[in-house]
């Protein structure tokens, strides 16, 4: 009701009742007051809420929260207002009405969710949180249970520290009620038709969540403490420290089961949130979850962590996206007050840890986390709201961390007085229970019982332990069932086959050349269309885009999923994609492919991200390996802002977790003279990740090497990241164009390109060897200088590198005299500090005359290129010379180097 409606019906009761003009004026007046009041508290009411449990922040009651503000004073609190049934009150004393505002306001909950636009959003917070009787209920069997998951928690973290002396766990001390409250997501969830939970934390307390929440078997976890491995020995990979490992399994309340995982991850704080997200979205498409309502996503944070990581941002940002969304996360922070060694004062610019979920108008609870049944009860409002509305939540719960930042950290050297008060300071199952005790919920027996009874269940899991060998890795279960490990080398064996038929083909083709009646498209991209549609005719002259989009077109068509995201990926950066076509006069879109087999196909234009978006399409690709996944960036350099999802996932996740992954990351490289910025993708970066077959790199330089790369990502029956540096000036290149015939009959990837124009074998004196478009320039610079000696070879896949293949080249060129690596690269940049072993192990076993490879390419270099279009020209011009023997500036290119 609006505070105009309410004085109106003030003014009409105080009328009815006999009351002069003065006093009608006095209760309109008063309604009016009230009102604001009531609005005041509803905004900033959380500002006087009881939520610190050490009682060290400080938070004065502020002026305008006070009756006299508002111009009740004296005996107007004890006269009565009319304020129209809110609060569930029509008539009330302001003292009356100020009471029970600051129950529902200022007590161990402190709400905000002033800031949303949406009314229905509001009231449906407003309905839980006010009135005179809304206070927070459980029943003595719900209150048992509360208490009995926070004794779990303190005497699990109590029984490590006692056992492992010393040993660094990253306990939940002092954070205890988050157990109980994440039982309560799962419960409550579970009713409301959730059935899946998606989990990411960072290291504090996720032993804790392992042992308590997932599940994860007690002896497991001490077998790791004592330095067992968490998978068995067979599986191999190099493991990782325990606080940083994953699991999954069912949980059952009431009836329903909900399968929850919990994800892996590294200690780069709130890195895994958008994996999650990822992981999360990719369920709801695989279970028909259109709604989002059975596969939910839960993040943990840590304070410190929530406010300064710009990921975190970026994650929020996608919560109301198209191809982002996953139906409202639930956000819990644990908020020890501290980051590390850092107070807030110095950690944030903002109140709140919470404060950047206002960005997306997420409603935000504040909680004392020395009340459990205020944290429960958070995380019950929690789910409901997620459910009815499918937005994100965050539940800010105020606790201390008993230690240090980890055990054997010394928290007093910064925080002195945080911790004077801390060593005093009772548990909260002491607090609780002495509650629940005076409340006769339980008699006084009851917590040694039940500490005396899980004490014992964790004697007995410890001498378990001893004994305790893990049977299985999980990582190909589920959706992962059928896919393994790639048996073998790699050779042409662990290749795949990729080829189509010529009537599937022109059936692609058919699609991606029709444009649909009523459908207006732009001048140019009719040219384009009708472009391609003379290549699929003709069975010549296939360009970038069409490969790729035959590809695609091929593999929805067998029944995988294709999905490709990436900024301006729709169009292409490019504009050389067309994936998406836009009516020119009204501006609807149109997707080709999707004719094929709604549903299978998705291209989406991303937020300006390329961390969150990497982290996402990464998380999406984990959990569906019959989906193609994709992320392009724009220019392949841009992929530098994602190094740490890249180094700590897509290079090492398999290692360190047993968790396979198909992701494609596309990375346009090429040396055009734009600058240091748009020249180079850092190719040398990924390579001197590559070891124990962990992943792929490739630079093709032909549309159907690209199509038989990408088809083979799904055909193998393995997954295993693959990094294209998917090119620029090829896309339009006159000579890198295939015919029919390249995608058709037994074609297939091929590692290494032969020369078209090459010497015979026996002719060859001079073998260049390189990767991407600068073989073109190569090419053409050997065919005008009509030299007949040299034979160009593109190794199109750097890693694993083509050794077999080389080597049966090699043998063959009987006449060999010199091997040259060219790349347009500098000499500290590029393939060259990756390739040249392996070029040199080819070359002695090959037994022929040259033992070593020659460098030919730029100069090493602190910036990847130059920003001058003349010097670009020259240094390009100066190292294909060098490359041929050409003359030019060879022997100073070579010193340089």
């Amino acid at each position: 009701m609006t505070i105009e409606k309410v004085a109106s019906k003030a003014k009409a009761a105080a009328t009815a009742a006999g009351k002069s003009d003065a006093e009608v004026e006095q209760a309109a007046r008063d309604s009016i007051q009230a009102m604001t009041l009531i609005r005041t508290y509803r905004v900033r009411g959380h500002l006087a809420s009881d939520l610190d449990p050490l009682g060290l922040a400080k938070r004065d009651l502020p002026a305008d929260l006070t009756p006299e503000f508002h111009g009740f004073a004296g005996a107007a609190l004890d006269r009565k207002v009319y304020v129209g049934g809110v609060l569930g009150l029509e008539w009330a004393t302001v003292r009356e009405l100020v009471d029970v505002l600051r129950a529902n306001y200022c007590g161990k909950i402190g709400l905000e969710y002033m800031h949303i636009n949406d009314l229905e959003e509001r009231r449906f917070l407003q309905d839980r949180m006010e009135g005179r009787d809304a206070e927070i209920r459980f029943t003595p069997e719900g209150k048992q249970a509360i208490l009995g998951k926070v004794i779990e928690g303190e005497q699990w973290e109590r029984f490590l520290a006692k056992k492992y002396v010393g040993t660094k766990r990253f306990g939940l001390d002092g954070g205890e009620s988050m157990i109980p409250a994440l039982e309560a997501v799962i419960k409550y969830g579970g009713a409301r038709g959730v059935e899946e939970i998606v989990v990411g934390m960072a290291h504090r307390g996720r032993l804790n969540v392992l042992s308590n929440v997932m599940g994860k078997p007690y002896r497991a976890i001490f077998s790791e403490f004592a330095g067992g491995a968490s998978n068995p020995a067979d599986v191999g990979g190099s493991g990782d420290v325990k606080y940083h490992l994953g699991t999954s399994s069912d949980r059952e309340f009431d009836g329903v089961r909900v399968h929850m995982s919990l994800l892996p991850n590294p200690s780069h704080l709130e890195a895994v949130n958008p994996v999650v997200l990822g992981k999360a979205r990719a369920r709801q498409v695989a279970r028909g979850d259109n709604e989002g309502t059975k596969v939910l996503p839960v993040l943990l944070h840590g304070d410190a962590a929530f406010a300064g990581q710009g990921i975190v941002a970026e994650c929020l940002a996608f919560s109301g996206l198209p191809g982002y969304g996953s139906g409202g996360t639930i956000h819990f922070i644990i908020n020890n007050q501290v980051g590390f060694t850092t107070s807030p004062q110095f950690a944030r610019s903002s109140p709140y840890p919470s404060d950047v979920a206002k960005m997306v108008q997420a409603p935000i609870l504040h909680v004392n986390g020395d009340d459990p049944e205020a944290v429960t009860f958070a995380c019950k409002l929690a789910i409901e709201y997620r459910q009815e509305f499918k937005r994100d939540i965050v539940i800010d719960m105020w606790c201390y961390r008993r230690f240090g930042h980890n055990e054997g950290d010394e928290p007093s050297f910064t925080q002195p007085l945080m911790y004077a008060q801390i060593r005093q300071h009772p548990p909260v199952s002491e607090l609780y229970g002495k509650r629940l005790v005076a409340e006769g919920v339980i008699d006084p027996s009851w917590v040694d019982n039940r500490v005396a009874e899980f004490t014992g269940v964790l004697e007995n899991e410890f001498e378990a332990a001893k004994s305790y060998l893990p049977n299985k890795a999980d990582w190909f279960e589920g959706r992962w069932s059928g896919i393994g490990r790639p048996e073998g080398p790699e050779t042409e064996r662990r290749n795949a086959e990729t080829a189509i038929e010529a009537n599937v083909a022109a059936e692609i083709g058919k699609v991606l050349t029709t444009v649909p009646e009523g459908l207006t498209v732009h001048k140019t991209l009719q040219r384009i269309i009708d472009g391609r549609r003379q290549m699929f005719e003709s069975g010549e002259g296939f360009d970038w885009a069409t490969g790729e989009a035959l590809a695609f077109g091929t593999l929805v068509r067998e029944g995988y999923q294709v999905r490709l995201s990436g900024q301006d990926s729709g169009r292409g950066t490019f504009s050389h994609r067309h994936s998406v076509w836009v009516d020119q006069t009204d501006g609807h879109k149109y997707v080709p492919l999707t004719q094929i087999d709604p549903g299978r196909f998705e291209v989406r234009d991303s937020p300006l991200s390329e961390f969150g978006v990497l982290g996402f399409e990464y998380g999406y690709a984990l959990s569906d390996p019959h989906t193609l996944v994709l992320w392009e960036a724009q220019f392949g350099d841009f992929a530098n802002g994602a190094q740490v999802m890249i180094d700590q996932f897509i290079a090492s996740g398999e290692a360190k977790w047993l968790r396979a992954n198909g992701l494609v990351m596309l990375l346009p490289h090429g040396y055009e003279g734009q600058g240091p910025e748009h020249s180079s993708a850092r190719p040398e970066r990924y390579l001197q990740l590559c070891a124990e077959d962990n992943m792929q790199f490739a630079n093709v330089t032909t549309p159907a090497n690209y199509f038989h790369i990408l088809r083979r990502q799904m055909h193998r029956d393995f997954r295993k990241p693959l990094i294209i540096m998917s090119p620029k000036s090829l896309l339009r290149h006159k000579l890198a164009v295939s015919t029919i015939a390249d995608f058709t009959g037994d074609s297939h990837f091929r590692r290494l390109l032969s020369d078209p124009n090459a010497p015979r074998d026996e002719e060859v004196k001079r073998l260049v060897l390189c990767t991407g478009k600068v073989a073109y320039e190569l090419l053409e610079a050997r065919d005008r200088a009509e030299d007949k000696n040299t034979a160009i070879v593109r190794v199109e896949q750097i890693y694993p590198f083509p050794s077999e293949p080389l080597v049966r080249r090699l043998k063959a060129m009987s006449n060999l005299e010199e091997v040259v690596w060219a790349q347009e690269e500098p000499k500290n940049n590029g393939y060259w500090t990756f390739v040249e072993p392996f070029i040199e192990q080819c070359l002695v076993e090959a037994g022929g005359k040259p033992q070593r490879a020659i460098y030919a390419g730029r100069a090493a270099s602190a910036s990847p290129a130059t920003g001058l279009a003349k010097r670009h020209a020259a240094e390009q011009a100066a190292l294909i010379a060098d490359a041929l023997g050409h003359g030019g500036d060879a022997v100073s290119q070579r010193k340089a180097g």
